[in-house]
């Protein structure tokens, strides 16, 4: 069946994959070569349809071991093309059959690298995806101004409290959208994991008496959590520990008074360079955003930056002067990607010995 993605003036003609239903979503790329599954199970995606630079995608099958939520929160796969075949001792079943199954509307057999491209010169636009051979263009178009991403947060966070059992120390994860992994390696570490909703209270966070405080990654722009953002105040007042991650980082940079904005296209893959300020070393990193921290709105009286990336010279990080506070815009847990950053978590556990 043939689909076509519509964007502000240019339209892509493919073949339909997975759901054949009609959406309308942010249009974002992604770099990485592998952890396709990854990618599409990652909550930072809610309310995206994430086009694969790589030109074959799903070579390897789906190992449902791998995913970082319950289930996938794109709206939309766009590729040049899905392996029908694939060939790995731990598949399955394929990507086509997980897309089916899953609801999630796909398209492939376009010219990603011009979808690219695109994206790269004009930034991020919204887009529809269709099979409707006959549609309105005026029509498609009036439908995709209309379009907003909506409160994707208290979408992908937890409903419910969550505990984990651990000896170590005991840590409170914020659920902004989190990626399995991040609690994965609290875990590994042995810590006692309590993961909460978007919308609790930070009194109620501080009242459980934890060693440390997790802000996590998550969709959507970060000015719009407005009641996240005045209890993450809250959470920073305290001599808790906290390591922030992607959106946790921009909320704790946003509740200290520096400002964020848009980026033009974002960084999405698993090959980002980011540099140490303090040793001057290069990691190689995962990241998954379209926001960044204005640096020039950082208050250096309160906070200096530890991280930049080298490629843009962005803020990847953010160290709060007399705090046990570390923030970074990148994703040290990976998964997919390189494990370069992933001391981070180690650092994160010598801030709670020293705090106790």
């Amino acid at each position: 069946m043939k689909a076509f993605l519509i964007l502000d003036g240019h339209v892509f003609e493919g073949k339909s994959v997975g759901c054949t239903d009609e959406i309308i979503s942010e249009i974002v790329f992604n770099t990485s070569m592998t952890g396709y599954l990854e990618v599409l199970t990652d909550p930072s995606y809610a309310g995206q349809a994430v086009c694969m630079t790589y030109p074959l995608i799903g070579n390897y099958g789906i190992c449902f071991e791998d995913m970082e939520a319950n289930k996938p929160w794109q709206s939309g796969f766009i590729t040049r093309e899905i392996a029908k075949l694939p060939s790995n001792f731990r598949t399955e079943e394929t990507l086509e059959d997980f897309l089916s199954q899953n609801h999630i509307t796909g398209i492939e057999g376009i010219d990603t690298r011009a979808l690219t491209k695109i994206l790269r010169e004009k930034g991020t636009m919204r887009g529809m995806i269709t099979t409707d051979e006959n549609y309105d263009m005026d029509v498609v178009m009036n439908k995709i101004k209309q379009y907003e991403i909506g409160d994707v947060v208290r979408l992908t966070t937890c409903k419910d409290v969550m505990h984990f059992e651990g000896n170590r120390f005991k840590v409170a994860v914020l659920d902004l959208g989190a990626k399995k992994n991040i609690i994965r390696e609290l875990q590994n570490r042995d810590c006692e994991v309590v993961v909460y909703p978007s919308y609790t209270k930070a009194e109620d966070i501080i009242k459980d008496k934890p060693d440390g405080i997790m802000l996590t990654n998550g969709p959507g722009d970060p000015k719009t959590n407005v009641e996240v953002i005045e209890e993450v105040k809250k959470l920073f007042a305290t001599k808790i520990p906290i390591f922030a991650i992607c959106l946790g980082h921009q909320l704790l940079a946003l509740a200290n008074g520096a400002d964020t904005e848009k980026m033009k296209y974002g960084h999405r893959g698993a090959n980002h360079p980011v540099k140490d300020m303090k040793t001057g070393k290069v990691y190689i990193s995962t990241q998954n955003h379209g926001y960044m921290v204005k640096e020039a709105s950082i208050d250096r009286d309160v906070a200096e930056v530890s991280f930049i990336n080298v490629n843009d010279g962005t803020v990847e990080g953010v160290h709060y002067i007399g705090k046990n506070v570390q923030t970074v815009q990148f994703h040290p847990e990976a998964c997919a990607g390189p494990h370069d950053t992933n001391y981070l978590f180690d650092e994160f556990m010598n801030m709670m010995e020293v705090s106790k």
